[in-house]
């Protein structure tokens, strides 16, 4: 039973792509792969991957890029992203077989992982354990140390977040209005701006596609100013946020989601806001922060189990549909956190 040899259904990068990325940059194979840990990979662990998840960072990996803080994809070979799994086998004393683990795994049915330690193990699962692809895995700590630990905030400040309805975005809200924050999102539809002000309890929402003027759109918002602004998107809402910051606000570049498919990114022309308003802006990276998983989890668990916290999945069924939902995030067709399900256990 141990060495049986099975059909590994795998999401291909075919080559590299510039703008735009479409289906067709991707297909669909079956390989093959015996379900044990190698020989000759001492401390691999072989895992079943049940959810797969949809990020917008992994379109930075399907071009070749140099000076990334993450290296490209290897055309080829299966992309790869976070994802919840189970061990089918381990050489890795710290790993048994039946163990839920998340973290960076292969899109494809089964996955050699040669460096188990980067994956965190699952010890909750009195929640969903799709959860761990969203408000309890990567996405959830980002919102959590953008928006606690980089954005300082304190009770009674203003705070904007674009594509407020993604996977970050909702819980930044959630977490600003516990808090006591005066806060609103933009999305691009009405769906989603409904979304954010019916089930995440945002004071506010907009469509970004029906503004004219972004600027005078945030002034309406923000009559007295933004104190805090959680930047998804860039381009030209970055520049139209920058002129409605209160003096030493601090704005925390999560993403920039608006610039990663264009071949000549848009420029930003009212930078000198950050000298005259004394503004704080600073890129973060969540991996510089999982030490602090524990403390998040403490804090929000508790929140999920209560209600006090709500979170929306957009999920794709099957192995095959992975390639329609990743490019979905792009045009912003998914509603919520994006995952795939490969296998429900």
């Amino acid at each position: 039973m141990g060495s049986e040899e099975v059909g590994n259904r795998q999401i291909i990068l075919n080559d590299y792509i510039k703008g735009f990325p479409k289906e067709s940059d991707m297909s669909l194979k079956t390989s093959s792969i015996k379900l044990k840990v190698p020989a000759d990979s001492p401390n691999a662990i072989l895992v079943k991957n049940l959810y797969l998840s949809c990020d917008p960072y992994m379109r930075n990996r399907m071009q070749k890029t140099e000076g990334s803080y993450i290296e490209p994809y290897t055309p080829g070979t299966p992309i790869v992203g976070y994802g919840v799994s189970k061990v089918v086998d381990s050489a890795h004393l710290n790993f048994k077989v039946g163990d839920l683990v998340w973290g960076r795994t292969g899109w494809e049915e089964y996955s050699l992982i040669k460096e188990p330690e980067t994956l965190i193990k699952i010890q909750h699962t009195d929640v969903p354990l799709s959860y761990y692809t969203g408000i309890l895995g990567m996405p959830g700590m980002t919102a959590y140390t953008g928006f606690y630990e980089v954005c300082s905030p304190k009770k009674g400040e203003t705070l904007f977040v674009s594509a407020a309805s993604g996977a970050v975005g909702q819980l930044v809200g959630q977490f600003a209005k516990l808090l006591g924050c005066y806060v609103v999102g933009s999305a691009g539809s009405k769906d989603k701006v409904d979304l954010l002000k019916t089930k995440f309890g945002f004071d506010d929402a907009f469509n970004y596609k029906e503004e004219q003027d972004l600027t005078s759109a945030l002034k309406r918002y923000f009559p007295n100013g933004i104190d805090i602004y959680f930047e998804n998107v860039g381009g030209k809402m970055l520049d139209a946020v920058l002129l409605n910051m209160n003096n030493k606000g601090r704005i925390a570049v999560c993403g920039m989601i608006s610039q990663y498919n264009l071949e000549q990114p848009e420029g930003v022309h009212n930078l000198f806001c950050t000298v005259n308003k004394r503004i704080r802006m600073e890129g973060f990276l969540v991996f510089d922060y999982y030490h602090l998983y524990p403390k998040f989890l403490e804090m929000v668990l508790p929140l999920i189990k209560e209600g006090k916290i709500t979170y929306v999945e957009d999920i794709a069924e099957g192995l095959e549909s992975a390639p329609a939902a990743l490019i979905g995030l792009y045009s912003g067709r998914n509603v919520g956190k994006q995952l795939v399900v490969v296998a429900r256990e």
